[in-house]
């Protein structure tokens, strides 16, 4: 049986031991810096978003001034989902530039990737076309977290549903409303929230009076009475501003409505509220101003 010839022109020879794997080790050693230069830049903005900084036109109210979250742990839960996306940007980069290397690395030893990369290109297009409705969720949830629209423990109005917000994911968002009901929001079917506890909250109270009351002195007893509630050792830090009476707001068939206004710590409006109501309760019935019993009966519960 005659031998086989397996020996190599120099050529080639010169090809395959030297110009294709050090070819290859110049792809991994781009890929490596590349990887590790993407690493420290998403590590560097994470670290600048964990410690808050925003653009300016997010982190500044009409008036210009810095917007304190006084929410409790915001500063903990800032650093939580800086970190989150950090993660998430950083693994998505990493796919991305194996892929490229692997893809080029192929081509440099010699295999044909035009069917790869044909194949792969009709197989993205199918996923694409039968998972647009997941891909839609995750992008709308990669926003949400980024911009900080809502996180565990706010309150949000999604207009279907009103509640607490219990997990926050990619994909899904649930939520327990006053009733205890438990409710699962896929984040790229929500069209607009509401968050009543972002930054700061206010409690807006309508007294109804009589038309027979002096409406100064309404405004005078809702002015002291709000301004006491503020002083109030136990509530510091809780209203965080002094309290504004902005008058008569409209006039209804029972009487005149007086607007008395609180900003609050956030979540703690609704207790705020319920104090005053008391509050407003008894130093009314000392003054001698009467709500109109019509509105005593249907007053709303509060939340």
């Amino acid at each position: 049986m005659p031998d086989l010839d397996l020996s190599l022109p120099d050529g080639k020879l010169y090809e395959y031991l030297v110009e294709r794997p050090a070819g290859v080790l110049v792809i991994i050693t781009v890929a490596l810096i590349i990887r590790w230069l993407v690493k420290r830049f998403i590590g560097r903005v994470v670290r600048r978003a964990s410690g808050g900084a925003v653009p300016g036109v997010l982190a500044k109210s009409k008036a210009g001034e810095m917007l304190a979250d006084l929410r409790p742990g915001a500063s903990e839960r800032r650093r939580q989902r800086a970190e989150a996306m950090g993660d998430l940007l950083g693994s998505i980069a990493t796919i991305v530039i194996v892929g490229i290397a692997f893809v080029m690395i192929l081509d440099q030893v010699g295999v044909n990737i035009a069917p790869l990369l044909t194949g792969a290109g009709i197989l993205g297009v199918a996923l694409g076309f039968g998972a647009q409705t997941l891909v839609k969720d995750f992008l709308a949830g990669i926003f949400m977290i980024m911009e900080d629209q809502y996180g565990v423990g706010d309150v949000i109005d999604m207009g279907e549903a009103t509640g607490t917000v219990e997990a926050v994911g990619l994909r899904v968002t649930r939520l327990r409303d006053i009733n205890g009901t438990v409710w699962y929001a896929r984040n790229g079917e929500v069209a607009r929230v509401g968050n009543k506890s972002q930054n700061w909250a206010r409690t807006v109270l309508d007294v109804t009076v009589t038309y027979d009351a002096d409406l100064a002195q309404v405004q005078r007893v809702l002015a002291d009475v709000a301004h006491t509630l503020y002083e109030e050792p136990a509530l510091r830090g809780i209203i965080i501003e002094e309290p504004e009476v902005w008058g008569v707001e409209r006039f209804d068939k029972d009487g005149a409505v007086v607007r008395v206004v609180l900003k609050t710590a956030p979540l703690e409006q609704w207790t705020v509220a319920r104090t005053m109501r008391e509050r407003i309760k008894a130093s009314f019935d000392e003054a001698g101003i009467r709500i109109p019993s019509s509105v005593l009966a249907s007053a709303p519960e509060a939340e």
